[in-house]
């Protein structure tokens, strides 16, 4: 199974940090936040990583090269000018999907976890598996609710925060362009026909989406210390 890295954005709400240097490079723990989940990927077995660009692409492609100092093969989808996420994966499945199951793994660039990737088993009756885990503070509504039955459903109680880690199938994006828009309403539409299952991560997770969540993650990581990032 191949693994895919959502890299493409402008990362506006980081700004000015990354008006010179993509958000994935942005660092933390003395390190670039891609650089994480490649050491991730690694470690959970993958070979294999599609990584699409848009803003300051090339930073990415000169920094990562091949993916041979990490263990692993990098392609890069280039996108020019930004898709939404379901529209950057469309693009990048003929690479994605080259000699495969159908299934692949995606992580959103600009987010930090300790979960271990190697959890992830592609489920038998569904399009979709979505890590998800307890609402942080700026996101206290959460995403969706996950059943007992291990289902995501759209709404219910005790609604849970989608990580940005995922399993999906090319079934989802049968039909779509890389016009496709966001991904959100992909997988809402795949819910409600009951294709998509979750499962809960109770440990480290931060949407690294300003420059106060980066410094809160790069003092967490130099420290050593466990961070309540993801928590309630």
């Amino acid at each position: 199974m191949k693994a895919m890295i959502l890299a493409a954005g402008k990362g506006e709400r980081m700004r000015p940090l990354t008006l010179a240097t993509p958000k994935p490079l942005l660092c933390a723990g003395g390190k670039p936040l891609i650089v994480h989940h490649l050491e991730h990927l690694r470690r959970a077995g993958f070979s294999e990583v599609i990584i699409n660009h848009a803003w300051l692409g090339d930073q990415i492609e000169e920094t990562l090269g091949t993916g041979e100092q990490f263990g692993l093969s990098l392609r890069y989808s280039r996108e020019g000018e930004p898709l939404e996420t379901a529209g950057g994966i469309v693009r990048a499945l003929p690479l994605i999907t080259e000699g495969e199951s159908g299934w692949f793994l995606v992580i959103n660039g600009d987010i930090w976890s300790d979960f271990e990737l190697a959890k992830l088993k592609p489920p038998e009756q569904s399009d979709a598996l979505l890590v998800v885990t307890d609402n942080p503070p700026h996101h206290p509504g959460g995403d969706f609710c996950l059943t007992p039955q291990g289902v995501l459903a759209e709404s219910g109680p005790d609604r849970l925060t989608f990580t940005g880690i995922s399993l999906l199938h090319r079934r989802l994006f049968e039909g779509l362009t890389d016009q496709a828009g966001k991904l959100g309403p992909v997988l809402r539409k795949a819910m409600g026909e009951g294709r998509v299952e979750g499962l809960y991560h109770p440990g480290q997770w931060v949407d690294v989406g300003t420059p106060e969540r980066l410094r809160a993650l790069d003092r967490q990581l130099h420290s050593g210390e466990p961070g309540n990032h993801g928590k309630r």
